[in-house]
């Protein structure tokens, strides 16, 4: 919640005394306000435990690196972060599908040397590690897959089995990930909740868990939570072709990622759809 001091901390930092303060939403680890000051401007401000400091600096480095439509972080440590206010209508229409498409596949033309980032990051609240390397399929092995894989089960949300499964599957990663694209900067946890949308467009992108990766762990994320539709996957093909083998394979494994992360935090159900996968690789 927003105490008196806190409230006092965001005046002296933004120099303007906060006329009102009106719930937004809650994350799983946030608390979200709406606030109103001095000159009629809104901002948002988010409240949490830890980690916004890392947000904060992950919406700063998409601004400063890439065409993508993130609010701009006004003041920020690691308990608060406050935003400009974005207007959204919350429809993803199709012509704002369109608009994502060729946002991302933007996005996507970002490269580096290495995959990983200078720095380990997060996603959701939970630590994303970002070890850089040359190798993908070694990087989305050890700080993807056996890294989530292993806090799962040291948390009781998957067994020792998934876990062998998991090593297993690692093994054969080079040929199952052949043909890799070069380190893409990618937003990294795009799920309807992390857009704010209307008219026809995409006014922002949240809560990113940015690194650079082969852009597919994207795409295959956006597929999972069925993000987007049809005409994004079209569009942004037209842009960056999308190779074959990724439907039919590649994104049951990519997902893997997200899925034990979800399993973390929130439960067994996600826990059932990584093994699904992992049998369907035995």
């Amino acid at each position: 919640m927003i105490t008196p001091a806190l409230q006092a901390e965001i005046e002296q930092a933004l120099r303007k005394k906060i006329q009102s303060i009106a719930p937004l939403s809650a994350a799983n680890n946030a608390q979200i306000y709406r606030l109103s000051i001095e000159g009629g401007i809104s901002i948002v401000t988010k409240v949490a435990e830890r980690g916004l400091d890392i947000e904060a600096w992950m919406l700063g480095y998409l601004k400063s690196k890439s065409k993508l439509p993130v609010p701009a972080v006004l003041y920020s440590n690691e308990h608060v972060m406050v935003m400009e206010f974005v207007p959204s209508h919350f429809t993803l229409d199709d012509a704002a599908q369109l608009n994502a498409a060729d946002l991302l596949a933007d996005l996507h033309n970002v490269h580096a040397e290495q995959y990983g980032l200078e720095r380990d990051t997060l996603i959701g609240s939970l630590r994303q590690p970002n070890a850089q390397s040359r190798d993908w399929p070694a990087f989305f092995a050890q700080q993807r897959l056996l890294y989530m894989a292993q806090e799962a089960q040291k948390e009781g949300r998957i067994d020792a089995k998934v876990v062998k499964q998991v090593e297993k599957l690692i093994a054969r990663l080079p040929g199952l990930l052949r043909g890799f694209a070069p380190p893409s900067l990618v937003h990294g946890d795009i799920w309807g909740g992390n857009i704010l949308a209307g008219k026809g467009r995409v006014a922002a992108f949240l809560d990113p868990a940015i690194y650079y990766a082969d852009p597919e762990v994207e795409l295959a994320f956006i597929r999972l939570f069925n993000t987007f539709g049809d005409a994004f996957f079209r569009r942004y093909n037209e842009l960056r072709p999308i190779r074959p083998g990724f439907f039919e394979e590649r994104a049951d494994i990519y997902n893997l990622y997200p899925l034990l992360v979800h399993a973390r935090l929130f439960g067994t159900s996600y826990a059932r759809k990584a093994m699904k996968i992992l049998d369907r690789f035995e």
